[in-house]
């Protein structure tokens, strides 16, 4: 796993073969990022389904209830099939434009 670190926002990139050794992995650093906005980076998987993702709710629920961005990107599946408890874009910069729109909403209150 692969930390990058700019402007209060962590970019998560994996190195493992598994989507569950990636979140384990995440759930071991997070002391290191608990207070940045986070986006992971699931492009380097070749293939993605919606319950591989899934696997991320628990730590993106944690994350966002601390009043902090956790954004997934990948354009592997149909985004129309993520729950509500995950926020899934299909590119970095678009990441990046949700975790700007969300500090807005937190600096106005919502």
């Amino acid at each position: 796993m692969i930390l990058d670190s700019s402007n209060g926002i962590v970019t998560i990139t994996q190195q493992t073969e598994t989507i569950a050794d990636l979140v384990q992995q995440i759930y071991d650093a997070y002391p290191k990022f608990k207070n940045d906005n986070v986006i992971v980076s699931l492009s380097g998987f070749k293939t993605l389904v919606l319950d591989d993702v899934l696997h991320f709710i628990l730590i993106s629920t944690k994350h966002r209830s601390k009043k902090h961005s956790f954004v997934i990107v990948t354009d592997k599946f149909n985004l129309n099939d993520v729950p509500d408890e995950l926020i899934i874009v299909p590119t970095i910069q678009e990441a990046i434009d949700i975790i700007e729109m969300e500090e807005m909403e937190r600096d106005l209150g919502f």
